[in-house]
């Protein structure tokens, strides 16, 4: 059998469904389909303008915080904290297990681990690419 494998860049997003389902379908099978749910959180100012917003997507029990951002002008004010606490309110709301997220070394570990998140796993750096490290908040049962 011949296999030819092709780079797409385009960021197709009718092939990455097609991925996702080739993966989805037996993880249903198992009774744990992946099927995620997103989530977006938009801090707005006064004037109207974004502050800052967060984007995640609940999946098999967690809640996984893709993209957390505060306008530079607003860094310091606390609205990081505020939309990761509207995060992990809304994972409790939906009764997940926890949030998990991850961070470059050189961005913000120390935020997370002052917010009560532990950390899970690290990329290494390697060849001028910088660390990544994962974190991840479990909720207590009760």
């Amino acid at each position: 059998m011949t296999i030819e494998i092709t780079v797409d860049e385009s960021g197709d997003a009718e092939f990455a469904k097609t991925v996702e389902a080739i993966v989805d379908e037996p993880a249903a099978k198992m009774g744990h389909p992946f099927d995620p749910l997103p989530l977006q959180l938009k801090a707005v100012d006064a004037d109207g303008g974004l502050a800052g917003g967060l984007t995640a997507h609940r999946v098999q029990g967690w809640l996984f915080v893709k993209l957390l951002g505060v306008a530079e002008n607003q860094r310091g004010s606390g609205i990081g904290k505020k939309l990761l606490s509207r995060a992990e309110d809304y994972a409790r709301e939906k009764g997940l297990v926890g949030v998990y997220l991850d961070t470059f070394e050189f961005q913000a570990p120390w935020f997370y681990q002052g917010l009560g998140y532990t950390e899970c796993g690290r990329l290494p750096a390697h060849r001028g690419a910088p660390q990544r490290i994962w974190f991840a908040k479990t909720f207590d049962a009760a």
